[in-house]
């Protein structure tokens, strides 16, 4: 297998047959799989998941029966990954399956170099949004002395050598930059590419709902734990 995609689906009943019919069109070889992890949805993420699977033979399943948090569940689907080159994306269908397809393009292109990590760039994205990613970016790169920007971006690919480095990742949404730090930390070849970030079509993000209430968590919270990254000492 050359390439494992990890997707987490927390309440996502609507947007599960969207990215498997997507991932469907645009998957063209037998050696990449989807792994849809089940984060402990409360909605029929697990009926739809059962009564659709058999038709697509690149993807399965794993069931989480409580969410203990986004990062736990891309962390369980990387665990049972068979590829090279392992990575997520998101199930919201803001992130374009095809991008996953442009990452393994890049990773080809470049000789299937295991000191490679892949990551989209976000464009076409609200202003304010744009405003808040970009205050986020600077402050992230001067406290952790890093070049680390746009953060949350999808996709991210990498080898399977470089997350069997990783060491007590969060479980929270902290994991993209822990991840991205642990690149920048282990000096591999980042290579950024722009991919679009349109609305959400089915359901509402459980983190990030517009709110000045819900940027304001989502700093505390990646303040607090840049603080404890920072201290851990990673070289």
């Amino acid at each position: 297998m050359k390439l494992s995609i990890v997707v987490p689906c927390y309440d996502e009943e609507k947007n599960i047959p969207l990215i498997l019919e997507k991932f469907d069109s645009v998957i063209k070889r037998d050696d990449v799989e989807v792994i849809l992890v089940d984060n402990g949805s409360t909605d029929n993420s697990p009926e739809i998941l059962q009564e659709i699977l058999p038709k697509f033979d690149f993807a399965r399943s794993i069931r989480i029966e409580l969410n203990q948090g986004y990062g736990f569940g891309i962390l369980q689907g990387l665990k049972v990954c068979k590829g090279d080159f392992i990575g997520w994306t998101h199930a919201d269908m803001q992130t374009d399956p095809a991008d996953l397809i442009k990452a393994l393009d890049i990773i080809e292109a470049n000789g299937n170099d295991k000191n490679l990590y892949v990551k989209g760039n976000r464009k076409g994205r609200p202003l304010f949004d744009q405003f808040f990613t970009t205050g986020m970016s600077l402050f992230e790169s001067i406290y952790m002395r890093e070049k680390l920007y746009d953060v949350n971006a999808q996709p991210n690919v990498f080898s399977k050598e470089f997350f069997e480095t990783w060491k007590n990742p969060p479980k929270d949404f902290a994991l993209d930059l822990y991840v991205l730090y642990m690149a920048r930390k282990a000096h591999l070849n980042i290579k950024r590419f722009d991919v679009l970030f349109p609305e959400r079509k089915h359901g509402q993000s459980h983190w990030n709902n517009g709110s000045l209430k819900a940027k304001w968590k989502f700093i505390k919270r990646t303040l607090e734990f840049s603080v404890k990254l920072k201290k851990s000492g990673i070289k």
